[in-house]
């Protein structure tokens, strides 16, 4: 292990909508074509379209502390705001669409889309859902693996702190997640089964492919798996976060689960294998309820309430926040959630005025107001 904390990088799965109906708009080409027109990006944060063209990505570069990758992920959303509104279109840090989807069938894709297209049909079809993915670097793929029969037990309370889609193309589902439905109509979807080592990874996933329930390789849906791209873990459980702060949240805590993890490797101590079924169970009550109910610590096998595993997650990763200097940051954003509520419980405050309001809401709270001229580096 290294001195210092692992490093971390960030991807954030954006809606592009019309400002004035919430209708997703496949806007994203354009979008891409003049986002350089509107400010400088730092360096190593990259911009791309996703599988429809109502979504697109922004990815930071290799970060080492909290305010460098505040300052990547406010001025990727900058940019992207401003090349959007350039097109007549909102982008939304929203896991499924506020208003209703976008009109028609999707473009034709071409490439690797296309073939996701046709291997899924009708599932992947209508599928704009959008997640916040954070990588961490890990020392090599043996410890990558080991590493996510660590998270296992975290990924769900992960989830409901990140939640940020209660909506499902303008209807409430109930759900604080509904993005974590959608997804669980993939093949291959859940907390992802405990492997010994990067060559039975490496099995299970060409098994996947071979049985034809993946496109390929880098396409697992679980939702802490090795980098197939990255010598890092990338923690995706999460709803795209509603703000920069939310996003930084979700970074902090991944990161320190797996500093966590190191630890407990580098100490001898495997992770115990987890029930599949109740890390199902898990895993949908964090969707269904977020933090408004009881969730289920998977490794209890047991109902609690979600504060109080929140609470158990803190105490978990006390001792690497400490180390890395973001305890005080990470128990003041925890705070905030608690006075404020995550991204599903504010979406639905906004949306009793309407669509129209939610999104002009939405829009707000996606792009940071002020912090002074964007820097590149």
């Amino acid at each position: 292990m290294s001195d210092g904390p692992p490093t971390m990088g960030v991807e954030e799965e954006f809606l592009l909508v019309n400002p004035r109906t919430g209708q997703t708009s496949p806007c994203a080409e354009p979008v891409l074509g003049r986002y350089r027109h509107h400010g400088p990006l730092p360096d190593g944060v990259k911009v791309h379209r996703e599988l429809r063209l109502t979504q697109l990505e922004a990815a930071t570069g290799v970060c080492t502390t909290a305010d460098e990758l505040r300052h990547q992920l406010t001025a990727a959303r900058r940019v992207l705001a401003g090349a959007a509104a350039a097109e007549d279109c909102a982008l939304l840090a929203t896991g499924t669409p506020a208003g209703p989807g976008a009109a028609g069938p999707p473009p034709a894709s071409t490439g690797r889309y296309a073939e996701i297209d046709a291997v899924y049909g009708a599932v992947v079809a209508d599928y704009e859902a959008c997640g916040c993915h954070v990588h961490v670097g890990v020392p090599d793929p043996d410890t990558a693996v080991a590493v996510v029969n660590h998270l296992g037990r975290w990924l769900p309370t992960l989830l409901a702190l990140s939640a940020n889609s209660p909506f499902d193309q303008g209807r409430d589902t109930g759900y604080h997640s509904w993005r974590t439905v959608l997804q669980s109509r993939f093949p291959g979807s859940g907390v992802a089964p405990h492997l010994r080592g990067h060559a039975e990874y490496r099995r299970a996933v060409e098994t996947l492919v071979a049985c034809g329930a993946l496109v390929d390789p880098d396409q697992t849906f679980w939702p802490a798996r090795p980098s197939g791209r990255f010598p890092t873990v990338e923690v995706r459980v999460a709803d795209t976060a509603l703000t920069v702060d939310h996003a930084v949240l979700q970074a902090l805590l991944s990161r320190a689960l797996v500093q966590r993890a190191l630890s407990e490797l580098a100490a001898g101590r495997e992770a115990a294998p987890l029930s599949p079924q109740v890390a199902a169970a898990a895993v949908w009550t964090a969707a269904r309820h977020g933090l408004a109910g009881d969730l289920v610590d998977v490794a209890e096998e047991t109902r609690r309430p979600a504060w109080t595993l929140v609470e158990a997650l803190l105490a978990h990763v006390r001792v690497p926040l400490d180390e890395s200097g973001d305890l005080a940051e990470v128990e003041k954003l925890l705070d905030a959630v608690r006075t404020e509520g995550t991204g599903s419980v504010q979406q639905r405050a906004a949306a009793v005025h309407g669509t129209a309001a939610a999104v002009r809401w939405l829009t707000a709270a996606t792009v940071p107001a002020g912090h002074g001229t964007l820097l590149t580096g």
